[in-house]
């Protein structure tokens, strides 16, 4: 009993990015892993040219579905398209922080009494420090990451965030323990595949860093076996938790 209690927690924090280019091929993806995944993420590629229907595929698999459209557009434009998301009963939804308050402010407005945590992406973790620079940024990639992280708990009252394992350290005991932490960026250890990512992570040291939510996709995805892979992604999730006594969150919470 206590090992299915471990795995049903650490299914609840670890997302399946739905990175397929059709829903018949994410739709077989999912049904490998669902027992080890409690969230689908559905980002750019698939909702473009699925819509709804993929969003769906989280209602048919006993899943949450995270909606990974990174909203960054004039405020009223963000409210209307959070209040569809809503409607389509997504579970996480993300707005870019770099959006400003004003936006990020009509998001949240658009997300109350939905369900949706609304999650503000700080820095992405596909640009290092030289990248930043490049932009104008002088700063670290962590402070990018935790003055706009802050700026939107502040100023629009948001309580999720996307950030890198690196940004952790920083954004954890700023935002406090009911803030919601989402890392992309994960990879099992001994794996060395970088892709596109600059900045990653294992699955343990992010539990250890104090993320809520982790989010993986193709080390599951292009693994031989996907259903072992997810099982094992999950079964770190819960060692690593049970190494740190106790949670940093205690999970999402509705906006």
């Amino acid at each position: 009993m206590k090992a299915a209690v471990e795995l049903h927690a650490s299914r609840q924090r670890l997302a399946f990015a739905l990175d397929y280019p059709t829903l018949a091929e994410a739709r077989r993806g999912a049904e490998l892993v669902r027992d080890s995944v409690g969230v689908l993420k559905v980002g750019l590629e698939l909702f473009v040219r699925e819509g709804p229907a993929a969003v769906r595929l989280g209602e048919e698999l006993g899943c949450e579905v995270f909606l990974d459209l990174k909203l960054h557009d004039i405020p009223e434009t963000v409210e209307r398209a959070v209040r569809s998301a809503g409607e389509l009963g997504v579970r996480y939804l993300t707005v870019h922080a770099l959006g400003g308050a004003k936006m990020l402010e009509y998001a949240r407005r658009a997300a109350e009494g939905s369900g949706i945590v609304l999650l503000a992406v700080t820095v992405l973790t596909s640009l290092d420090q030289q990248d930043l620079a490049e932009l104008g940024f002088s700063e670290s990639t962590q402070s990018v990451a935790l003055r706009l992280a802050k700026n939107a708990a502040e100023r629009a009252k948001l309580r999720g965030f996307v950030c890198s394992v690196d940004d952790l350290p920083a954004l954890r005991p700023a935002l406090g323990p009911d803030a919601v932490l989402v890392t992309p960026g994960i990879r099992p250890a001994g794996g060395n595949h970088k892709d596109d990512q600059k900045r990653i992570a294992t699955p343990e040291a992010a539990i250890r860093a104090g993320a809520s939510l982790l989010v993986v996709g193709r080390p599951i995805r292009d693994a031989a076996d996907p259903a072992q892979a997810a099982r094992a992604i999950a079964d770190t999730i819960a060692r690593a938790d049970a190494a740190a006594g106790e949670r940093p969150s205690s999970g999402p919470r509705p906006a």
